[in-house]
Parts: C-alpha cells; structure tokens; sequence
C-alpha cells in the first residue's frame, strides 16, 4: 500500500437519501435506491457512500468487526500437547469466533473514519474439557447492551447473542445507570485482549491484534471486504490486504506454531425484500507452520484442514452445510498448497474427517491412524499424487432434519454446537477515559440519537463526523502532511501490521486493567 493510499479523499460521497419513513417500507425503499446505485460497481466497498442513519445499526465497525465473540476459545487453541487436538481447538474457534453472524440478523454498522480505534477485553475462565461448552456456554455478567453501555460510559456486559442488533436487545430502552454486577471472585480466569485502528479510509482498511499471554497466543490481521451487487444478491469477499487471519503460538505446547486461516465467500441474500439473511460459499483452508525443526518437536505431524461450505439451493430455505477434512503434511512438499477442496486430499493423507452445519452442530471423525501422535505408515511417508476418493461421511441432504445432522454413529464426535453458544460480553473502558478518536466515545451522539429513534438528528450527526474526516483530509493535503497510523506500522502486503510502540503501550495498559476476578499473570496497572 502506497502512503496516499492511508489517507482520505476531500471529494463528497455518494448519499443515498433519506425517504422519511422509518418504518419497514420506507427501509426497503431505500435499500432498493441504494442497490440500484450499486448495480455495475467492481467494489461497494471502496465507493465513498453515505447512508442514512435510520438504515445503521447503533454500533461503530472497529467494536462490531472483531472476532472474538469466543475469546474463551481462542484462549484454549495452546492447551494441548497433542498437535492434531490444537487443530481441532482452532476449528472450535474459527467456527465460533463470528457468532453474531450465526444468531444475529445481518446489520451494517457505522463506518470507520481515519485514525479511530477500538480496543477491549475479556477475562474468561480456561476451559477444561470441550465438552464444557455445552455446560457452561457463556459464564457472563449481568446484561446490558453494548449501546446503553456507550451512552452510560459503563462497561459492557450483556448476554445477548449478537452484540447489539438481535431482535431481543435492548437498544431501544433507556440506558442502566445502575452499576454493573459482576459475579464474586471464584475461578482464576485468563485475560484476552484486543486493539484495532482505522489505518486507510479509501479504501476502508484497519488492523487488529488480539492476545492471550497466559496462554502465548497471538492473532493478527487486516479487515478489508470487498463487495458487489450480484443479481438480488451482495457477495462480499476478501479484500486485496486481507490475507486471513494469523494465529501464532509463541510458548507453551504449540511453541513456533503459525496458523493461516483464509476466509470465505459471503452473500446477503432476501435484499429486495428487506429479509436479510447470509449464506456462505467456497472454502477455506487453515494451514500450520512450525519455525522448529520436527525433531525438536517431538516427531509429532503438521496438519491442515479444509473447511467446504455447500453451495445454497436456488430453491427452497438454506441449509448453511459444511463438511471439511484434516490431513497431514510433510516437511518439504508444495503440492498440498493447491488443494482448496475436500475431494483433492488423497485418502493417504487424511486424519479426520468432519461435517455438519456452521450455523448449529459441526461433528468430526477420525480416519486412520495419522490423527494419534507419534503414527506414521509407509503410505503417509511416501504419498501416492493421485487422489483416493475419501471414504466421505454421509452428507444430510437438502431435505434431511437438523436431527439427522446431530445423531453420532459409529466414532462421531461433536467439534462445536453453535446454538449453545453465546456472545462473551467485552469489557471496555469508561468514555471519561477513552481517547477522543475511540470508536464509542466518537459516535457516542449518533449511538444516542439513534437509540432514541431521532433519525434524522442522528444522521446529521454521522455527517458532521464524516464532514469532519474530509476537511481534516483536505488540510493534511494542503500542508504536504501524511497521515501515520498511531497504533500499527505502515505497510499491509504482509496481510497483517505490526504493532508501534504505542500500539504494544496500549496492549499493556489493557492488561493492567483492573479485574474483580484473579488473573493469570495478571499485571498490576499502575
């Protein structure tokens, strides 16, 4: 990315106008006008479009964007010394990690202006045993909403299962001026943490670092999509710095590790009618490097899965399938970079096989001896390059029961059940202390109008902000300045930033942030 490129643009954005009526007609009125103005554009994304606040959800992107809504998962990816059960508790994560989409009805929050920034934790109890999932899926503070948190200048805590745009939230009551109540010092918990800038507006581009030191993990990444009108359909995809997400384990177990993680593709389907619903299609593929040697690495074998998403029906209700294969590389061979689909990996190779649906009950299966640590065969050491057809679960159909989905014959165990799950509230600090440039205390005025339901006063206000970003654009353009992110270094080929040394002052100030729960290597704030 060239320096240019993270600053803004002074030209006025495309608006879409405001029809008055805030009621489901006047919504649907207006996401036809904005379709029709999207119709033959390479990329929504990048487009410079002003909406109407009435069609905004009332939170800023940077807060909404994260995926961490299972910070207890990620926390859980290192616990094990067995490398294939690391692979399954990264699945674990990557499947839980967006459960606003699995729950949530699909909402567009505000847009990110230049240099804002967010950043948040959670102090989660470490979980034993994947079964406690189902046993104690949230273990969260009292609930209040993310919006009435922003207004209140409190931290949130909420139970919700997406963060604020869920039928049930409570977006539309006055906001708790009660204390929060969390539940009395029990169980030592871990602390994860979160931080992510707005580092180019043209195009929309930020980056995000997330950590769990208790455990030595990290996760890096940029967030950029990439968007088009496909027929009555907007596919969303990857954008050109978003390269995937990057989990590294830098201690304990896993030490050296490196997962990648690519992304799928989306598609808000139901626009016309104003019935948003997502899908998802293509694959993804979660690959892991080691910078030791194997032979300091207990013998143990890498491993690498495909995720395959199943195409939707043009008739009938989506089904929301995935199945996927995990498999075993070895040291020194490319040819499994070109596999990005389930029936490429040769049976010699696989260990486990898994199938289900990413919006309910995800099983797996081992296969062979290759998912056990310290197991080797001749035909793994010396794999044949032609394809083996998978000895492949049975697949629901189109019209099979999610019943048929959940029974577990012959060796099936459950992977993750997305229904018992809920969002983990985030903990964020007071807005007397937050930054001016911090995503909730930024938009905290329109947050407030539009709980209130002021439409229009809300969308003046998104339009002063925005005014704001192009005239403090145009005055960096006049004086020959160039805008530095304060948070991660320049530069996004790579598919992450690193962070500066205000960005690593930042994550440390988060650690030390006070906690009613013993911590795990709890630092002291100071």
């Amino acid at each position: 990315m060239s320096s240019k490129d993270y600053d803004d643009q002074a030209a006025p954005p495309v608006a879409v106008a405001d029809s008055g009526d805030t009621g489901e007609g006047g919504k649907v009125k207006m996401i036809v006008s904005l379709v029709k103005k999207c119709l033959g554009v390479k990329d929504i994304a990048s487009m410079r479009l002003s909406l109407p606040a009435s069609l905004l959800e009332p939170i800023p992107n940077l807060e909404f964007s994260h995926s961490l809504d299972r910070p207890d998962l990620f926390a859980a990816i290192n616990d094990s010394e067995d490398p294939f059960e690391r692979m399954l508790a990264l699945l674990r994560f990557y499947f839980a990690k967006d459960l606003k989409h699995v729950h949530g009805k699909v909402c567009k929050p505000y847009n990110s202006v230049l240099g804002e920034h967010f950043r948040a934790h959670w102090d989660v109890v470490p979980l034993a045993y994947p079964e406690e999932l189902i046993e104690r899926p949230s273990l969260q503070h009292e609930r209040t909403s993310d919006a009435a948190s922003i207004l209140s200048g409190k931290t949130a805590s909420f139970k919700s299962t997406a963060s604020v745009n869920t039928a049930d939230s409570d977006l539309n009551k006055e906001p708790s001026t009660a204390p929060t109540s969390p539940e009395p010092a029990g169980p030592s918990r871990i602390r994860v943490v979160y931080l992510t800038e707005q580092v180019s507006h043209h195009p929309p581009v930020s980056a995000y670092y997330a950590s769990c030191p208790a455990r030595h993990i990290e996760m890096q990444g940029i967030d950029q999509i990439s968007a088009k009108v496909s027929g009555t359909t907007l596919r969303i995809q990857a954008g050109q710095y978003n390269q995937g997400i990057y989990v590294r384990l830098n201690g304990g177990p896993g030490e050296g590790e490196e997962y990648h993680i690519t992304h799928p593709v989306a598609s808000v389907n139901g626009i016309l009618r104003g019935n948003f619903y997502l899908t998802m299609c293509d694959s993804i593929v979660v690959s892991c490097t080691n910078d030791r040697p194997s032979s300091k690495h207990g013998g143990f074998p890498r491993f690498r899965a495909i995720i395959e998403y199943k195409e939707e029906s043009w008739l009938g209700r989506a089904h929301f399938l995935v199945e996927g294969v995990i498999f075993v590389v070895h040291e020194g061979e490319t040819e499994h970079e070109g596999w990005t689909k389930v029936k490429q990996v040769p049976q010699n190779r696989v260990a486990a096989v898994l199938d289900g649906t990413w919006k309910g009950h995800i099983r797996w299966k081992r296969v062979g001896a290759l998912s056990y640590p310290h197991t080797t065969s001749s035909s793994a050491s010396s794999p044949s390059p032609s394809h083996v057809q998978l000895p492949k679960p049975e697949l629901p159909s189109a019209s099979a029961s999610r019943a048929d989905i959940l029974t577990s014959p012959d060796g099936w165990q459950t992977l993750i059940d997305v229904n018992e799950l809920q969002v983990v509230p985030k903990e964020v600090r007071p807005l007397d202390q937050q930054h001016p440039f911090e995503s909730r205390k930024l938009w905290r005025s329109v947050t407030e109008k539009l709980i209130n339901k002021e439409y229009s006063d809300a969308t003046k206000e998104k339009m002063a902000i925005e005014q704001k970003q192009r005239d403090d654009a145009a005055e960096r353009k006049r004086n020959g300045v160039e805008f530095v992110p304060a948070y991660f270094e320049k530069g996004l080929d790579r598919g992450y930033s690193e962070l500066t040394e205000e960005g690593r002052k930042a994550v440390e100030q988060e650690l030390a942030e006070p906690s009613p729960f013993p911590l795990e290597g709890a630092k002291t704030a100071s």
